[in-house]
């Protein structure tokens, strides 16, 4: 069975972490590691729902901060187990997330009196469907557990301040026609042909930017996708083109749907995923003197993290973890030593004063 030492440096904690083998619905051992850990830290209760496991104080005070990461990664790409070159650890979840669960971890055994409550949430599941999401099991399940006045999720983000986040939502927009023979085409009616309109409307859509408690979010419209045909010799009577619009946290998902209807009047649309955005929240104080402390401009998400389970909870989040996101899911996943050390020292500090 592994183990992890919480006497350990952020460093040597998220190179153990990382060698703890935990790709997606393979979590268990990691999280057997992390409530092993935890169980003799008598100032936390803590509760393990699945592979998920929440530690939590309640010292009365009057505000609760919840912190979350999660324990799983995507499959390896040849890049386990860790390993230490000068600043920079490499390794399959050193920057997506086990680098901010470290930094999470050494909090919940190295700050035993905050100066805020605390809610710690080391979930399983995140990196495939979000059925299997262990924020999400709690989010519509166990509620009471995520309760708070500010989360924050330790995804990774340059060791900065990234709030809120895109809704996304794909649909599947379909054209029918008729099969004929090619060398007989006017006989028949091409849906490929019949997807150019939605074509030309995304070339030329102008992505709409909003600003958000000073932040300033931009849209995106994209097709992603595109199918049909069954023969090279055949007019194809079906055809789908799969977009994907990213949007700003001030529309809803209906919102987002019914922008999507009147941009593409006139065609079939199916909705095949679709995710809120999550406000960012800065004005509440939690999060005001979050941002003070870590002192540094926020900027906005551009992208979906699931700082959007808590805004549906009413909780503002922000993403705040050590490493850059584009090392993430790669084959070179690194995070520096540099990020690890400053954002254990800037929450340490933040919870503690």
């Amino acid at each position: 069975m592994a183990s992890i030492d919480l006497t350990s440096d952020v460093v040597a904690l998220t190179a153990a972490l990382v060698d703890i083998a935990s790709e997606s619905l393979q979590e268990q051992e990691i999280a057997d590691a992390v409530e092993a850990a935890l169980q003799p830290l008598r100032h936390l209760e803590i509760v393990r729902d699945g592979h998920t496991i929440v530690a939590r104080t309640s010292l009365g005070r009057p505000e609760r901060v919840v912190i979350a990461g999660h324990l799983d990664t995507v499959p390896a790409n040849d890049n386990f187990p860790s390993r230490l070159d000068g600043d920079v650890l490499f390794g399959l979840g050193s920057c997506d997330m086990k680098g901010g669960v470290a930094v999470a971890l050494l909090l919940a055994a190295s700050v035993p009196d905050p100066v805020r409550d605390i809610t710690y949430v080391f979930y399983d599941g995140e990196e495939i469907a979000a059925e299997h999401n262990g924020l999400g099991r709690l989010a519509r399940e166990r509620p009471e557990l995520l309760a708070g006045d500010f989360a924050i999720l330790m995804e990774p983000s340059d060791a900065g301040v990234e709030a809120g986040c895109q809704g996304t939502m794909r649909v599947d927009i379909r054209t029918t026609g008729e099969r004929a023979h090619s060398a007989r085409s006017w006989m028949g009616s091409n849906a490929i042909h019949a997807i150019a309109p939605v074509l030309v409307t995304l070339n030329g859509y102008v992505a709409r930017e909003v600003e958000i408690d000073g932040l300033l979010y931009h849209e995106g419209l994209n097709a992603v996708g595109i199918s049909g045909g069954v023969s090279g010799n055949v007019v194809p009577d079906a055809a789908v083109l799969t977009v994907n619009y990213r949007f700003a946290p001030d529309r809803s998902e209906a919102d987002a749907f019914q922008h999507l209807q009147e941009t593409f009047e006139g065609f079939d649309l199916t909705i095949t995923d679709s995710a809120p955005g999550a406000l960012p929240g800065l004005s509440r104080p939690a999060a005001a003197a979050f941002v003070a402390a870590v002192g540094a401009e926020p900027r906005p998400k551009f992208g979906w993290t699931d700082v959007a389970q808590f805004t549906q909870l009413g909780v503002p989040a922000v993403n705040y973890g050590p490493g850059n996101p584009i090392y993430a899911h790669k084959a070179d996943e690194q995070v520096p030593v540099d990020h690890l050390h400053r954002v254990l020292e800037t929450l340490t500090k933040w919870l503690s004063t």
